[in-house]
């Protein structure tokens, strides 16, 4: 072939290729479909919401055409990846405790969400969105009192911990745990005789009447799953202020656990959702909170027996029947590293 034919040959190959990536072929030639990545969606929670976010994840991906990426860890932990990567997010939507939402809040890395881009928000229970839409609750968990349940079936109150025959068969969550606020909670309660409402600004009271646990306690946790092999394998006979959606999971797996709710009742805790400031796809951040504050609430209340937030949706059925209260997050937050710092002193076993 001439060096003329070989020129003319390629300029033909480079001017097809060039048509074919501009998508302007010829009348007659099939067109060539460029391969495109679906658009990702990088979701940050805690590792415990696999739970639920294994079966709704793929129904967002399905609707929306698209790959959500989980990325399960403490909401501190959440927290510190949005403020390193402040100039350039790559967390689009992050599922943290309310009092680490008010962190973010001061740290500038959620907005605020409008009902325009997220209708769902004026569906919610009162009290579920919170400073003015930076956040909502998209689940209300609540603490419970996980039991092995050929070691006790029934306990009416909290008060029952602190007899003799629990001598080294309690577990508890330590205060670096955000379900172990609920024990400090239900203790001052216990201790000063008042309603919660008060009661939770009185943890000197708390303090006391734990510190006066400790004969009975087996071990405090800070490991969920540690805990709740200590409960299946008989060493404890009970967790008092576990997180619901973890006793259950193991629950519906096999494990002899169960929930109860005694008298005094539980503590709501506190799961937030929130789109990162300026984080990556903003139209796809806001529909998968919609989502979880509407569609996917009855399945993600069932799988992890939480309460809906959602006024229209039902709580799931095997909810243990009780009082659930909230807490002042805002206090919390301003006195929870203290309480840490004297629950290491005063707590170790």
């Amino acid at each position: 072939m001439s060096a003329s034919k070989i020129q003319a040959t390629a300029r033909s190959r480079r001017e097809f290729l060039k048509a074919a990536s501009a998508g302007v072929m010829g009348i007659g030639m099939p067109s060539l479909v460029l391969a495109q990545s679906p658009k990702e969606l990088v979701v940050g929670g805690a590792a415990g919401h696999k739970v639920f976010l294994d079966a709704v994840i793929p129904q967002f991906e399905k609707q929306y055409q698209c790959k959500v990426i989980f990325e399960g860890t403490r909401s501190l932990v959440n927290l510190e990846k949005m403020v390193n990567n402040k100039a350039k997010p790559y967390l689009s939507v992050v599922m943290m405790d309310d009092p680490v939402m008010i962190a973010a809040i001061k740290e500038d890395v959620i907005e605020k969400m409008a009902a325009s881009k997220v209708p769902n928000l004026t569906a919610l229970k009162p009290g579920a969105v919170h400073q003015d839409g930076y956040w909502a609750n998209y689940l209300q968990p609540t603490t419970s009192v996980a039991v092995n349940t050929s070691r006790l079936t029934a306990l009416p109150s909290y008060e029952a911990l602190w007899a003799p025959e629990f001598k080294g068969k309690v577990v508890i969550p330590s205060l670096q745990n955000t379900e172990g606020l609920a024990m400090l909670m239900i203790a001052a309660m216990l201790e000063t005789g008042k309603p919660i409402a008060e009661a939770q600004y009185q943890t000197d009271a708390g303090f006391r009447k734990l510190k006066a646990l400790k004969p009975n306690l087996l071990t405090i946790y800070t490991q969920i799953p540690q805990a709740l092999n200590l409960l299946e394998q008989g060493e404890a006979s009970v967790i008092a202020g576990m997180v619901s959606i973890n006793t259950y999971e193991r629950k519906m797996k096999g494990a002899p656990i169960d929930l109860i709710l005694p008298r005094e009742g539980a503590m709501a805790m506190p799961s937030g959702i929130a789109k990162v400031k300026n984080g990556p796809d903003s139209e796809l951040s806001y529909a998968f909170i919609n989502e979880m504050l509407g569609k996917f609430q009855a399945e993600i209340a069932a799988l992890s027996l939480a309460m809906p937030t959602n006024a229209s949706v039902a709580p799931p059925a095997g909810l243990p029947k009780g009082e659930v209260f909230a807490i002042d997050w805002a206090y919390v937050n301003d006195n929870r590293k203290g309480w840490v710092e004297r629950w290491d002193k005063e707590m170790s076993l």
